[in-house]
């Protein structure tokens, strides 16, 4: 895909910095940090309707910044899915990794852990600047990671230059055509052979007490959330030639999905 606008309908809104500051975020003397050098980033007009009370507001992330509230959102879920986020990643991990969006909670320093152990490296791309800093406050100085302030729609990354791409609890946030694009820029970036591993909501079954209940509080606080209660993620990549893999959590409620290039 090439690095085009946000068409009219979904444009975005630049907010500047302040100050005359950059979007650059060190790590350490050894770990550069955002590849944009603009004094302005792009926030996608959805996350500032929809989401400044969840990661844009600084109050909101000083309050999702608890390791217990993130596991109960996610039901007691949250420490299963790192693991299986993770086990999936393993065999992969000695070569480049990127993370699509920052998440609250450990996952990200825990994958960072088992990175440094493989040898291998860790991009994390995010369009909130503020996310990207709480960020850099969970990791270790000398962490072999890059933060980069970029929206997923547009990539400025090379072609096929990871072997892994991970989108953990992203998608269900996105309208559709910012969620479509988003997979188009993973199938460029990722290479040929590379894996894509969603992990996201799901259709819980039948049987599960959370399809009734949990479906209008999504609805309301999360309005693309039943997107991927009614679909599956296939109507979102670009090609049908990919081999793919799902497993299911918690009822249903949660998926795993793993896209090999």
């Amino acid at each position: 895909m090439k690095h085009q606008g946000v068409p009219a309908a979904a444009a975005a809104i630049c907010l500047p910095f302040t100050g005359g500051e950059r979007p650059e975020i060190s790590l350490d003397a050894n770990a550069a940090a955002l590849a944009l050098r603009s004094p302005e980033i792009q926030i996608p007009r959805y996350l500032l309707t929809h989401y400044w009370w969840a990661y844009i507001h600084p109050k909101a992330v000083r309050l999702f910044e608890r390791q217990w509230l993130v596991n109960l959102i996610l039901w007691g879920n949250y420490n299963r899915l790192r693991r299986a986020v993770l086990a999936e990643m393993a065999e992969r991990l000695h070569g480049r990794s990127l993370q699509v969006a920052c998440a609250y909670g450990d996952l990200t320093n825990h994958l960072l852990a088992d990175v440094t152990s493989r040898g291998g490296s860790l991009d994390v791309i995010d369009v909130l600047p503020i996310q990207l800093q709480n960020l850099r406050q969970k990791l270790p100085e000398n962490a072999p990671a890059r933060l980069l302030a970029m929206d997923s729609t547009q990539l400025r990354l090379p072609d096929a230059s990871y072997d892994q791409a991970l989108v953990f609890f992203l998608l269900h946030e996105q309208p559709g055509h910012y969620r479509e694009r988003t997979m188009s820029e993973l199938f460029r970036v990722v290479k040929p052979g590379g894996k894509i591993i969603v992990v996201d909501y799901a259709l819980p079954s039948l049987w599960h007490p959370l399809r009734y209940f949990w479906r209008p509080l999504l609805a309301r606080l999360e309005p693309f959330a039943l997107d991927l209660w009614n679909n599956e993620i296939t109507r979102w990549l670009p090609g049908d030639r990919v081999h793919l893999h799902k497993s299911t959590f918690f009822g249903g409620l949660y998926q795993k999905v793993v896209i090999t290039r």
